[in-house]
């Protein structure tokens, strides 16, 4: 049956968005194989042999899941506040149900490696009035936004089902989703663009393919990474992968260099080698009587042979190229330069701040642009949990993404306390999450409590109280 391609249609967004999932294909498989590290092998001296394809593989290092991964490892969200500044209990409660302390990292690593990644928000199949909130691949997920709001006004995913052995869809608008599914076929890829490849997956509770929900907002939540006004979003490393490539390079010609000059190649002159035939295949050998070893002595019966040696190549220049090539990639991706230390050694904090800067600032724009697709997140679970309240103002709160020194952290604790903040407020600027600061609060007031006890036993006066 061929689908209908009425614009706007459910069956219209299911070929578009089809399209154009197949489109971005190239880039994801190549961004994944950098961030995986498996670069392109940097191309040396034309040989068709497996050993020196094996070489080359051997030149590959991987910087670009570490760009990612040091902003990942800085990106942890700690609680989720109301409107009032105080914890809204139900949504931290959503969060912890899904998992989403451990798997928010997934989410964050898939985005900066592949421009974008996505969460899903559904009911729960078997917890009735709890929303399912789950992380979607790129490779299978994609959305399409309003060129006027911005807003998010279709998606669709895309999956092979090995149960059923066929091809999956679900196109998702702000007010139904849509089912389809192919023939039977075996694994391979989904025929994504076919009008007549996709039919409507229809059941007692899905109509025609179809199940309202009324939510008024599209059931997923794109994730994107690195991206400017009018243009598409890009990997974390993309800017860099022409240094990554030049660093795989320059390691090949380093190894090439340590395995054929790098060491005194000896050379001899004048003597005479004997040579043999070889039964088996008929052709002429030379023999090689002069091989390097500690307890060998090389003679020759020639009156005129000499011996020698070249001079070995000097590896500096290849080291120093290399360092400089890598602190580039670690300066355009704002990536701290102590990562790598080469020789930086016993650095102060004051130089670890420093360095820590622009990262900082990086991490602190991708917490704003992540924030801001979780309180939509936050805001669709609610509606699907049948939580009525407001959620306009809410806030996503995130780990301090510096790297503090404890007794710096201490010292600021201290200063806090004597300029009259309260205990919560300095718990949570030292970074403890919604829960550990209740508990922090509560055995604080125990033990005023507990002191202002004593204090009366023993007739002291207690002390004004605070301002």
């Amino acid at each position: 049956m061929a689908l209908d391609d009425k614009p706007e249609t459910p069956d219209w967004w299911l070929l578009r968005h089809a399209r154009a999932l197949r489109k971005r294909q190239p880039a994801l498989e190549r961004w994944w194989r950098y961030y995986d590290g498996d670069h392109p092998l940097p191309q040396g001296p034309k040989k068709a042999a497996q050993a020196y394809l094996d070489f080359q593989k051997m030149s590959r290092t991987n910087f670009m899941q570490f760009v990612v991964d040091a902003s990942v490892h800085r990106s942890v969200v700690m609680g989720i506040n109301g409107a009032n500044g105080q914890q809204d209990d139900a949504a931290w409660r959503w969060w912890q149900q899904n998992k989403l302390d451990s798997r928010q990292a997934q989410i964050y690593r898939l985005a900066l490696a592949q421009s974008v990644a996505y969460v899903s928000v559904s009911e729960h199949p078997r917890i009735e009035g709890q929303p399912l909130i789950t992380g979607e691949h790129p490779r299978q997920t994609i959305t399409e936004e309003s060129p006027e709001t911005g807003e998010t006004i279709s998606g669709a995913k895309f999956w092979y089902d090995p149960i059923l052995r066929r091809g999956r869809a679900n196109v998702e608008l702000p007010d139904r989703t849509v089912r389809y599914v192919t023939g039977v076929r075996g694994p391979g890829p989904l025929p994504l663009g076919g009008r007549t490849s996709w039919d409507r997956m229809s059941d007692e509770r899905w109509r025609d393919g179809e199940l309202p929900h009324g939510i008024g907002a599209v059931r997923l939540v794109p994730f994107r990474a690195r991206y400017d006004l009018g243009e598409e979003p890009r990997a974390d490393f993309d800017r860099v992968i022409g240094i990554q490539d030049r660093i795989n390079l320059g390691v090949l010609n380093r190894m090439t260099a340590e395995r054929y000059s790098a060491f005194r190649q000896k050379w001899v002159k004048g003597h005479k080698f004997r040579k043999t035939v070889d039964a088996a295949t008929g052709l002429e050998t030379v023999e090689q009587p002069f091989r390097p070893d500690p307890g060998g002595l090389w003679a020759s019966e020639g009156t005129d042979t000499q011996f020698g040696e070249f001079s070995q190549t000097d590896l500096t220049g290849y080291l120093r190229a290399h360092e400089a090539d890598v602190r580039a990639l670690l300066i355009l991706t704002h990536t701290p330069g102590y990562y790598y230390a080469t020789d930086l050694v016993n650095i102060s904090a004051d130089t670890v701040s420093a360095l820590d800067g622009s990262h900082i600032a990086k991490v602190g724009e991708l917490h704003a642009e992540f924030g801001e697709d979780w309180e939509d997140v936050i805001r669709i679970a609610a509606t699907i949990a049948g939580d009525n309240t407001i959620r306009d103002s809410i806030e996503i709160r995130w780990r301090d993404p510096r790297q503090l020194n404890p007794t710096v952290l201490a010292d600021t604790a201290v200063k806090f306390k004597d300029a009259g903040y309260p205990l919560a407020v300095i718990a949570e600027k030292a970074g403890e999450s919604p829960q550990r600061i209740a508990t922090i609060v509560a055995a604080g007031a125990s033990q005023a409590l507990l002191q202002n006890a004593l204090n009366a036993q023993a007739g002291v006066p207690a002390p004004p109280p605070a301002a």
